[in-house]
């Protein structure tokens, strides 16, 4: 095993990690947080969507000891003050864009990325934008009201233009 020192949710985790680790097993199986969900482990499906350094990342296609001095954000750590749900959260509920629930997590960390760039763009360059995403439900397109619900929030608030 072999020390490393985890950024998560902006705290800082000393854990003793095996080479062959990923970053999913480590959240969800060391740390306990199960927000994160493994869907396929090979990188297609998205369920395991993470924030690392501001870009959203398959946990299954990353190695936990390679993690050191990142910094990693999990769906647990993205709601303001961790005690009220992030806008895109509470958008998802707004447009039933729940559905079961399974991929939930991984697009909202891709959307917050998406939003966290401050653009409004169209239906189709969301779309784009969470393809690495994959919903058992077929509920695409309340993810995509719920996103474009945010920005269009977000809009009013800065005044942005469609791309």
């Amino acid at each position: 095993m072999e020390l490393v020192a985890l950024n998560v949710n902006g705290r800082t985790y000393n854990i003793a990690v095996e080479k062959n680790w990923t970053l999913l097993y480590t959240l969800r199986e060391v740390m306990d947080l199960t927000g994160t969900k493994c869907g396929c482990s090979t990188g297609d499906c998205g369920s395991c969507k993470v924030i690392i350094d501001g870009e959203a990342v398959n946990s299954c296609s990353v190695r936990a000891m390679d993690m050191g001095g990142k910094a990693i954000e999990t769906i647990e750590g993205i709601s303001p003050g961790h005690v009220s749900l992030h806008p895109i959260q509470q958008a998802f509920i707004d447009c039933g864009a729940v559905q079961c629930g399974f991929c939930t997590p991984g697009f909202i960390m891709s959307a917050t990325v998406l939003l966290e760039r401050g653009e409004k763009l169209s239906r189709d360059a969301i779309r784009k934008h969470m393809a690495g995403n994959l919903c058992r439900c077929t509920g695409y397109e309340n993810i995509v009201n719920a996103v474009e619900k945010v920005m269009d929030e977000n809009e009013t608030r800065r005044g942005k233009t469609v791309r």
